[in-house]
């Protein structure tokens, strides 16, 4: 159990600290040094850069959840309803990030490539909406994966 317990806290610090990090620090400091034609070409490389890490943590949250949650615990019947809404809302996070790679980031990454930064910018707007959901989300799912069970 222990290596698929470590897998699936690795992938998610991964995932909800990156988060973190790019909407807290990354973010205000790119705005503080950098005017908005300087910003969005960072941006679409650190992002092109960290869905990579996205992808590979969400394939191996759902990989690790469904080992526990099938192949160590027995099932849905088995588990408290913690472990039912920590799965709900990862679902939720894993689509919003879809809506968010094939969407605002497939459109900032054509706005790029023709130096529209207008409407770069405006893709940027979508993405950080979508970042700030699934941040306070994640936030969410770490609380209740990691005390959920100690309620009731």
């Amino acid at each position: 159990m222990a290596i698929p317990i470590a897998l699936h806290i690795l992938a998610s610090t991964l995932w909800v600290g990156g988060m973190l990090f790019a909407h807290l620090a990354l973010r205000p400091s790119l705005a503080e040094k950098l005017e908005p034609p300087q910003r969005l070409p960072v941006w679409h490389a650190v992002l092109k850069r960290f869905f990579g890490w996205v992808w590979l943590s969400v394939l191996m949250l759902h990989a690790t959840g469904y080992w526990m949650l099938f192949g160590i615990f027995g099932g849905m019947k088995a588990v408290g309803m913690h472990v039912h809404l920590m799965l709900g809302l990862a679902w939720v996070m894993t689509i919003l990030f879809g809506i968010l790679f094939w969407g605002p980031y497939a459109r900032l990454s054509k706005a790029i490539g023709e130096g529209d930064l207008p409407a770069g910018g405006a893709q940027m707007g979508s993405i950080r909406k979508i970042v700030t959901i699934n941040l306070v989300l994640g936030l969410i799912v770490t609380v209740v994966g990691s005390a959920g069970r100690y309620v009731g």
